[in-house]
């Protein structure tokens, strides 16, 4: 039985605080502060661990890796439209939240194997920032197809995810970070990047967990079909991202943090693209849903089975 790591425990207690009502609050401007240092420090990190591979030897496995990610949103959609019977701009919104990825989850996941001293691939942060794109964009369209009402103003979307706070940030992260490692220049940031990732990550989860807490109520009005969904899902999306890493040569710590990456879904980036997307899916549902469900799921209990997942793949692999 994998041990839980005590990081994750600063979620549920943040989970409890806003089920009995405590009046625990985490001001506004911390938080936002906290979600710019850690994407600033994933991407810093994984630049570091960037530079000690050659870009034609990443590039390659990033872009084929991407562009398989476009499959779970593609498959998501029927699933929730014609099983789930949500609307076609919900099914479509919902499809780009699970396509797209959770930085905050794959930080737990990269904690998880620090604990477990696992290495893994730098260039999975540069994954992690290029799956937003086919994602947000194939839910899009997947939304709109076929629909009447506005036409999608493509150029202000493409505006809206390619220079939205997360990946801008994931992206100079990355860039700050693969210079300081290609120069050896890393010493004068890693106090603050690295050493102090995990206390930022604890007080993060706090807030996430009150912001979860909120979203039950939204979540239960749904029904048993999107809880079903929002644990099975990530689960199979997963068990896909596994086993893509056993195929493409990674670690058994890449293969667990793709398998992670493709299980996660957005509670951020996926929100403010679909509000100029698709204005007329339910926020509540989608965001509920990814946050309310798949999230605590993955951070809880997800993490340690993609583990197992990835340890199983390469485990008949010799």
């Amino acid at each position: 039985m994998a041990t839980i790591q005590p990081v994750v425990l600063f979620f549920v207690f943040g989970v409890l605080a806003g089920v009995i009502k405590s009046d625990l609050k985490i001001p506004e401007a911390l938080y936002k502060s906290l979600s710019l240092f850690l994407l600033i420090a994933i991407g810093f990190k994984g630049g570091v661990s960037m530079a000690k591979y050659e870009i034609m030897e990443v590039l390659p496995i990033a872009i084929s890796m991407v562009v398989l990610a476009a499959l779970i949103p593609l498959t998501a959609y029927p699933i929730l439209r014609f099983i789930g019977k949500f609307t076609q701009a919900d099914a479509g919104a919902i499809s780009a939240h699970y396509g797209s990825v959770s930085a905050v989850t794959f930080a737990v996941g990269v904690a998880f194997l620090a604990g477990k001293d696992e290495p893994s691939e730098g260039y999975m942060v540069l994954i992690m920032a290029l799956m937003e794109i086919p994602a947000l964009v194939t839910g899009t369209i997947l939304a709109r197809a076929g629909a009447g009402g506005e036409k999608t103003q493509w150029g202000k979307l493409m505006h809206e995810i390619l220079t939205g706070t997360s990946l801008y940030l994931l992206v100079a992260g990355v860039v700050i970070g693969y210079y300081a490692g290609m120069t050896q220049n890393v010493s004068p940031l890693d106090k603050m990047f690295m050493d102090l990732f995990m206390g930022v990550l604890a007080f993060f989860l706090l807030e996430m967990g009150l912001l979860a807490a909120s979203r039950l109520k939204a979540v239960m009005s749904k029904g048993v079909f999107l809880i079903a969904f929002g644990i099975l899902f990530p689960l199979t999306a997963g068990f896909f991202g596994a086993y893509l890493g056993w195929i493409f040569g990674l670690s058994e710590g890449g293969t667990t943090l793709l398998a992670v990456l493709y299980a996660s879904c957005s509670y951020i980036a996926a929100p403010a693209a679909m509000r100029i997307a698709v204005p007329d899916a339910d926020p509540a549902v989608s965001i509920g849903a990814s946050l309310g469900i798949t999230f605590p799921f993955n951070i809880f209990l997800g993490v340690p089975i993609y583990w197992e997942m990835a340890h199983w793949f390469h485990g008949i692999a010799v």
